[in-house]
């Protein structure tokens, strides 16, 4: 139930399928680095078979071990990020970065904003998520931003939100992900966890009721359903 008229709640956003559709950006740029090295072409239920499975969250980590599984080649990391970084945020302006869609719609954030802290825990390095949020969202005022920059350990490690608790102690914290690592993390930090699972993430929001999510919805849109 909203605490309409309260902000002694936060709620907490992973980005990637969350607030933004990257199945032309972080996805495609997954796709395109291994295909550089490899000759291959992964699909997104190749790149959602590993999401799954848990421990994917870091898509640098990922591409490397696509690569590696594919072709046996154990490629070196600062290598994978270099090609990565190259078909994600390009050389002008001009990467893939630039075809992400803001998935809430119209009005939704600001609504939230009224009613209820919001932050975003993110696996993203600080200047990608800043780039995105200042695209779509520059008026949204957000509490607090943690990102992978910001923690000694990347999901589905709680460093994160264990940081989120410390900075809002009397505040109900409540996260939205996409990913069993985002679900995991929050198990781990105990902080009540909704799924966001999409009809194109097969067995993801089985996953989630497995793994224990209070929720599980289709889209961000419908939040205000399960707050």
């Amino acid at each position: 139930m909203a605490m309409s008229g309260t902000k002694n709640s936060v709620l907490v956003f992973d980005m990637d399928d969350v607030l933004v559709d990257v199945l032309e950006s972080y996805r495609a740029s997954i796709i395109a680095t291994v295909e550089h090295y490899t000759g291959a072409t992964v699909s997104n239920d190749d790149i959602q078979r590993y999401k799954n499975a848990g421990g994917w969250n870091d898509d640098w980590q990922l591409s490397q071990r696509m690569i590696l599984d594919i072709s046996g080649r154990d490629v070196p990391f600062d290598e994978v990020v270099a090609i990565f970084q190259q078909r994600f945020l390009g050389s002008n302006g001009d990467g893939l970065i630039l075809r992400e869609r803001w998935l809430p719609a119209p009005g939704l954030m600001e609504r939230l904003a009224s009613r209820h802290r919001l932050a975003v825990f993110t696996g993203r390095p600080r200047d990608e998520m800043e780039i995105t949020l200042q695209r779509f969202v520059p008026n949204v005022a957000w509490a607090t931003t943690i990102t992978s920059g910001d923690v000694a350990n990347l999901k589905p490690a709680p460093d994160g939100l264990l940081a989120l608790i410390a900075a809002h102690p009397d505040c109900a914290i409540t996260y939205f992900g996409d990913n069993v690592d985002d679900c995991r993390s929050a198990r781990a930090a105990g902080v009540r966890f909704i799924g966001i699972a999409s009809r194109t993430s097969p067995g993801l929001r089985e996953l989630f009721e497995k793994e224990g999510a209070a929720a599980v919805i289709e889209n961000i849109n419908e939040i205000e359903e399960v707050l």
